[in-house]
């Protein structure tokens, strides 16, 4: 039924972000949906490494962590939540939502968004659009992701399920498909997808809202930042919003956290790129509108683009870190030595290591770091770092060493109409489907 305002929380800006203050947002807020916006490029290209290792995987981690916090409070209170934790793996993540429901004895469905892995589809002799340099001469692709738009979503909200799976789509676009289905809006409007958009914007960080990632001491306080409350917004039918917290959380939601998440990641602000709209915001008007309430306006947008932004995921080869401390009197003078012994000890070594010493005079630490794509050279840089035990300077103690595999991200474009999303609906008892 189309309303004329609806209330839609944001209950996670990123894949590490609290659980608490969703759920308090769940349990206080009077919600219509929760949006839970955990994905990063990185991310997903993580994911889709995990996926490799593991077929089963690649969706959140903390997933199930999340359903078991919310889910009681969203079917309590008939709150609809959208997700993007499927990451590189929607299906499995669909599932696990299947399963969790089934053990609430829920018979709500459960929508799963798909159509963005885009691997098949991307060209590797493409320029990446940070370069210029073909895509696969970067490294071997293991990862390509279309952002999807709100169109993608829309059919899964009309399945009426209970929580929508999604992997890669554009931040904004999970609040502006609940909010289109809400109000009625036809997405094919640039108004309506522009004010929608700006709320996604706003809100799809979570905490920057409230002052998250702005405190700083003296300059703009925060106050009580261990209780940081999330953010939620009363959209209106014509597209503007009412942004605030609940009540006896922390944080701050006024001008200056509006105004600077309004710019966040936005390089052109007459015209940010998003596959329902192209975002106008020199017209946004933010006002003071009570405690910890905003009121914001005046989004407008053209006509969404014929292309679609694709996240490459490539392997960049591998990464070391390796360190040691020495503390008490001269300690930095041996660290320094220690750095001395091991760059004399690799000089002959086909990797250009990073050397530096950390710390004052009574409490320092060495630190190495190189990155190649052979792992075995950078074992090899590791081992001198840990050899320092007994054959480097005095006190010498702590030592930690690590070696992970890089991915590296890229970004392309391809056109709209060669990417399909698609939607699966996981009715009671068909998780395993």
């Amino acid at each position: 039924m189309t309303r004329t305002t609806t209330r839609i929380g944001s209950g996670a800006g990123f894949a590490g972000d609290r659980i608490e203050p969703a759920v308090d947002l769940v349990r206080r807020g009077g919600l219509d949906d929760l949006v839970l916006e955990c994905l990063a490029e990185r991310t997903i290209a993580l994911g889709h490494l995990r996926r490799l290792a593991d077929p089963a995987t690649g969706y959140d981690p903390r997933l199930g962590q999340r359903l078991t916090a919310l889910l009681p409070d969203l079917l309590a209170g008939g709150v609809r939540l959208l997700t993007n934790m499927g990451a590189a793996n929607p299906h499995a993540a669909g599932r696990i939502v299947r399963e969790h429901l089934d053990g609430l004895g829920s018979v709500a469905p459960v929508a799963v968004v798909t159509g963005d892995d885009v691997l098949e589809v991307v060209d590797p002799a493409a320029p990446a659009a940070e370069d210029g340099v073909p895509l696969g001469e970067h490294g071997e692709l293991v990862s390509a992701n279309a952002y999807l738009g709100a169109d993608a979503i829309a059919p899964a909200l009309d399945t009426g399920a209970a929580v929508v799976v999604t992997g890669r789509v554009a931040d904004p676009s999970l609040f502006l498909a609940p909010l289109a289905h809400r109000l009625g809006w036809d997405l094919d409007r640039p108004d309506r997808a522009a004010a929608g958009t700006l709320v996604g914007h706003l809100l799809e960080c979570a905490g920057q809202l409230t002052g998250g990632y702005a405190a700083d001491p003296g300059h703009l306080d925060v106050p009580r930042l261990a209780e940081l409350g999330f953010p939620f917004a009363d959209v209106a039918a014509d597209g503007s919003a009412r942004y605030g917290k609940l009540d006896g959380t922390g944080g701050r939601l006024d001008r200056h956290t509006v105004r600077e998440q309004l710019l966040y990641e936005v390089t052109d602000p007459t015209g940010y790129r998003t596959p329902d709209v192209v975002l106008d915001l020199r017209g946004v008007s933010v006002d003071h509108d009570g405690t910890d309430r905003v009121r914001v306006a005046g989004a407008t947008g053209r006509a969404r683009p014929d292309e679609l932004k694709v996240s490459v995921g490539y392997r960049a080869g591998h990464r070391v870190e390796a360190g040691i401390s020495y503390v008490g009197p001269n300690a930095a003078a041996r660290a320094r030595l220690a750095a001395d012994v091991v760059a004399e000890r690799v000089r002959g070594l086909a990797v250009a290591p990073r050397i530096e010493v950390r710390g004052g005079d009574t409490d320092a630490r060495l630190r190495v770091a190189a990155l190649h794509r052979d792992p075995g050279l950078l074992d090899v840089l590791a081992h001198e770092v840990e050899a320092l035990y007994t054959n480097g300077p005095a006190g010498g103690g702590g030592v930690r060493t690590r070696l992970d595999e890089v991915v590296g991200v890229l970004s392309t474009l391809v056109p709209r109409d060669a990417v399909v999303p698609r939607v699966t609906v996981l009715e009671a008892g068909r998780a395993a489907a």
